[in-house]
């Protein structure tokens, strides 16, 4: 298989897969000897975008998709790509309500961006922005667990974070707020209200210095419990939702 696709397995992911872009679906592969009704309405959606059906033996199926629950059904999806800064600045320009906005800095767990990337799409994100070095990208993991989002939601790799976030700040008057434990003002405390750039740092050393200090302000979740932290995809989850219930979305 080629590094650029990956293998989707299971009726809800290839369903998922053909909502959000059947032109990336390479193929479908379907186990001949399964006839069911969900199957065949699947294997009908994929042949009317015109999608490539092909009849396979399950251990065929099974070895496309080592270990996973395929139901009888198989397809390979081309990988998302991620963006460059320069559409940063033309998805800005398109936009007709105030910018929201999530930057990563420096996650490396693939699980974490999906998550991540997954979430931002449910709260209604624009873009997601990342560091280009030293951070993980769309990887298949990074992928699967984004469930679909990874294919909508804009991911934006930048080569240097702290300045994209000056530009932000200085050029587009967007509020940068970052998320950081031992930030003395709540998160709850915080207007979250107008553009909006949420900051989120990475799973050991969180937000790095020159990025911290783009920051307008740093807020933390309070923790009531006796752990000092919380996962950063959970954190995220925290951070943007609280944004949503301000901006009323």
């Amino acid at each position: 298989m080629s590094k650029s696709s990956r293998y989707v397995a299971g009726i809800h992911s290839v369903r998922t897969a053909l909502k959000h872009g059947a032109g990336q679906i390479q193929g479908v592969w379907f186990d001949r000897k399964r006839n069911d009704r969900r199957l065949g309405q699947l294997l009908s959606e994929a042949r009317k975008s015109g999608v490539q059906v092909v009849a396979a033996d399950k251990p065929e199926l099974e070895q496309l998709a080592p270990g996973a629950r395929h139901q009888g059904v198989v397809a390979r999806v081309a990988m998302p790509a991620a963006r460059g800064e320069d559409s940063l600045d033309r998805l800005l320009e398109e936009l007709q309500e105030p910018p929201f906005l999530l930057v990563l800095d420096g996650v490396q767990d693939p699980h974490n961006l999906g998550a991540c990337l997954r979430t931002a799409d449910a709260a209604g994100v624009h873009a997601v922005i990342a560091p280009r070095d030293r951070a993980v990208g769309l990887t298949p993991v990074a992928c699967k667990v984004a469930s679909g989002a990874a294919e909508t939601m804009p991911f934006i790799q930048v080569t240097n974070l702290a300045r994209t976030l000056r530009q932000l700040r200085e050029a587009c008057g967007l509020w940068v707020v970052g998320l950081a434990g031992e930030a003395e003002q709540s998160l709850y405390q915080a207007n979250l209200k107008g553009p909006l750039v949420m900051v989120m740092g990475g799973e050991e050393k969180g937000i790095r210095r020159l990025v911290r200090e783009q920051c307008d302000l740093l807020v933390s979740i309070p923790m009531a419990g006796v752990v000092e932290s919380v996962n950063v995809s959970v954190a995220t989850a925290a951070g943007l939702f609280e944004a949503v219930r301000q901006r009323g979305i």
